[in-house]
């Protein structure tokens, strides 16, 4: 492997482990919170289930970054992707759970504009769409699975120990399915912006397994989410967890199970296809934000509840944070670019 291609790289696998250390929390974040599961058990888990969705399903919304913005210089896509991940790093600092989507898309934005290339718009509203249906339909999956699972648990009689059993079971399974559907869905946050310009070829590991030069690249990018998950979240799966609003754990399993359903239904190709196949409306292949899943999932119940345990003040922090962040990303990223290219005399794209 190219020595100078790790080098701009590096800058993925920072924003690959700043998204580990945000947006990954929130698949267990509930679960940790309410302590159910172990930290430990926790990121071992999300690991795995992570790498294997970013490497076997990851390429469906990688397009679609791929059309809003196809940076097609090494140089670029490493700043794009630096600047993204800086903004992360500062809201984390914060202890706010953002958008590494929105960081992206900002950063994308930022490139086209110091490129002199047009943005897609139809592209650019079909993302920022889902910065608003994503937490709507969460939430909206949330009070139905939280109503449902009431019902059947009063019409069970379950003993509490055996309830508290299947709970925990329940809340670790729901996490691997979450870490796998954040594979697939938000590895283009990642490494999206280096797939025109990655010089990475196909590798054969035996067994009949033969990974792309893209899926070889979405592994890399799974591994650093990976690290950032056992490294660093712990700081945002107690605010995710308790701070929003304090949940018994059969509502961290709610949480869990409609943030991994939200993040599928916009990351499988599979069900696009054949959905589309009997002509029935499909959601956009889009990397969309597990903490904006979280928190509309966790708002949905807290709705149901009343409303009166949700901390409105932390809700509305989040929620400029999220509104400022691909701005700041888009400001960082073009005032970065200038310098790369005039400074460092470095070519961040191609006519």
């Amino acid at each position: 492997m190219d020595l100078s291609f790790l080098l701009f790289l590096s800058s993925g696998l920072f924003l690959g482990w700043s998204l580990g250390a945000s947006d990954a929390s929130n698949i267990f974040g509930t679960a940790v919170g309410t302590k159910m599961v172990k930290f430990r058990t926790a990121a071992v888990i999300s690991s795995v289930f992570i790498i294997i969705g970013a490497v076997y399903a990851g390429s469906g919304t990688s397009q679609t970054l791929g059309h809003l913005g196809s940076i097609n210089t090494l140089p670029g896509a490493f700043m794009s992707a630096l600047a993204a991940a800086l903004t992360i790093y500062w809201m984390v600092e914060l202890s706010m759970p953002i958008s590494t989507s929105q960081a992206i898309v900002g950063a994308i934005v930022g490139w086209n504009f110091f490129a002199g290339k047009p943005t897609d718009v139809s592209i650019l509203s079909q993302i920022v769409s889902t910065w608003v249906v994503c937490p709507i339909l969460s939430g909206l999956i949330a009070v139905f699975l939280y109503w449902l699972v009431r019902v059947i648990i009063r019409k069970s009689h379950t003993h509490l120990l055996r309830q508290d059993t299947y709970t925990r079971v329940g809340l670790i399974v729901a996490g691997a399915f979450g870490a796998y559907a954040l594979g697939a869905n938000n590895i283009a946050n990642v490494m999206g912006v280096f797939v025109a310009s990655s010089p990475l070829q196909s590798v054969s590991f035996g067994f009949g397994i033969t990974l792309s030069g893209t899926q070889v690249l979405f592994l890399i990018g799974g591994i650093a989410i990976s690290v950032g998950v056992a490294t660093y979240s712990r700081k945002v799966m107690n605010t995710i967890g308790n701070s929003i609003m304090k949940m018994s754990p059969l509502m961290a399993w709610v949480v869990v199970v409609s943030q991994a359903l939200v993040l599928f239904l916009f990351a499988s190709q599979n069900l696009k296809h054949f959905l589309i196949s009997y002509g029935l409306p499909s959601l956009p292949l889009v990397p969309v934000s597990s903490s904006q899943a979280v928190i509309g999932a966790v708002m949905g119940i807290g709705l149901a509840r009343g409303g009166k345990s949700l901390h409105w003040d932390l809700i509305g922090k989040i929620s400029i944070s999220w509104v400022t962040t691909p701005i700041i990303a888009a400001g960082v990223c073009y005032i970065s670019l200038f310098f790369l290219q005039n400074v460092f005399g470095q070519v961040v794209f191609l006519p």
